[in-house]
């Protein structure tokens, strides 16, 4: 019994002599591939190049914000590792940037990664690895299927949550409209679409008179836009992105169309009005659930301070009126929230579970009273909007409007 008694007082002394020399222990981390005591690695793929390189200012403005976020001394005393690819807005390049991150760079997740066919083209592979595949920068419906693809989360407004918005907003308010409806051969054009013309039901389908397509490839859309003009319509449904944005615009003040022009809610952004002139853009509407960056009204917003901030030390070629941008910033802060849910454990598993579970959680673009809210049955973020006018380089807020159901 005394040997007994004096092996376990030295034992025990060992261990209070080893406690002293390594200081309090920190309590021990869960972790998957991608995560440590000290390391957070995440992925994306953004269009540096290709026809949509507009928004690769968003992983530039991401790789800031948390180099910066680094050097302030990480999140819960890790260092967020983003690992932002091109891939030129082609999905055989993202398939190839996608495969590097989740089997080269072993990320615990990708986040923010931007384009409707490049991230469809990756979200069976994602969804078969395990990895999240979170935030993704499209509306489409299809990465809103938690039955399906559950690995996968949507960033932003559904499409067809906006298309409903919009049609019963010209039901209840224009009955006798004549719309018109421009829009890209790819998933984008079909979900706002298709959701459009359910909304309407048969009741309302006749407010449809013309519709027009364009491929991605195409020069211009001059030519749609001129034979949607000759319908008579007197709404003009304009479902372009990139470049066909202000391109359409131009075209349709050229030729004097003077239909109510609704543009995307991510098509809305100054930095592809502005190239359409002045007095083209100006009257343009869009359903909005976010706020311009270069709006005088937000000038004292504490996140914009912050992100105009962040620009003059890291990215200070950036047009600091580009909303693309301040979307960036805005995700990344968002994304450091739902990060900072998972406590220390950065499991796949947990960090979907926190993802999921948004339940009026806030970021810096959203307008006053927007907010994220998801569950592991609806991943769809965003429900309100403002309808919106365009004048003079700001969005003039009007009546708000939200799915209620």
């Amino acid at each position: 019994m005394a040997n007994a008694l004096r092996r376990c007082m030295i034992i025990c002394a060992s261990a209070s002599m080893i406690g002293l020399l390594t200081g309090p222990a920190r309590a021990a981390g869960v972790y998957d591939a991608g995560a440590s005591d000290t390391e957070i690695k995440l992925g994306q793929t953004v269009p540096y190049s290709g026809p949509a390189s507009y928004a690769g200012v968003m992983g530039r403005v991401h790789t800031a914000y948390f180099e910066r976020l680094n050097k302030q001394g990480g999140l819960n005393g890790r260092k967020i590792n983003l690992v932002s690819l091109d891939d030129g807005y082609s999905p055989p390049k993202t398939v190839e940037a996608t495969r590097r991150l989740v089997e080269s760079e072993q990320v615990l997740a990708t986040f923010s990664s931007v384009g409707t066919a490049p991230q469809g083209a990756v979200q069976k592979y994602m969804n078969t690895r395990g990895v999240p595949q979170l935030l993704v920068g499209s509306g489409a419906t299809r990465f809103n299927n938690p039955q399906d693809f559950p690995w996968t989360t949507p960033g932003s407004a559904l499409y067809a949550t906006e298309a409903r918005v919009l049609a019963r907003y010209l039901i209840n308010t224009k009955p006798a409209a004549k719309v018109a409806i421009l829009h890209q051969v790819d998933e984008l054009g079909r979900d706002y679409v298709t959701a459009f013309k359910a909304e309407l039901g048969a009741k309302h389908k006749g407010m449809i008179v013309a519709e027009a397509t364009y491929e991605v490839a195409d020069p211009t859309a001059d030519s749609q836009v001129v034979k949607l003009a000759a319908s008579g319509a007197d709404v003009f449904l304009n479902l372009t992105v990139g470049k066909f944005v202000s391109q359409s615009v131009r075209k349709a003040r050229e030729v004097g169309w003077e239909a109510d022009q609704y543009l995307l809610s991510g098509s809305a952004t100054i930095s592809l009005l502005r190239p359409a002139g002045k007095e083209s853009a100006t009257g343009v509407l869009a359903l909005r659930s976010v706020r311009s960056i270069s709006s005088p009204k937000w000038a004292d917003d504490p996140d914009v301070k912050d992100y105009l901030s962040l620009l003059r030390e890291y990215l200070p070629n950036v047009d600091p009126t580009d909303n693309v941008g301040f979307a960036g910033y805005s995700t990344a802060k968002l994304m450091v929230q739902i990060l900072d849910k998972c406590k220390d454990d950065l499991t796949r598993a947990n960090l979907l579970k926190q993802a999921t579970d948004l339940r009026g959680m806030t970021a810096p673009i959203n307008l006053p009273g927007v907010t994220y809210t998801t569950t592991p049955q609806d991943y769809s973020p965003l429900k309100s909007f403002a309808l919106s006018r365009y004048e003079n380089d700001d969005w003039i807020m009007g009546q708000e409007i939200a799915l209620t159901d």
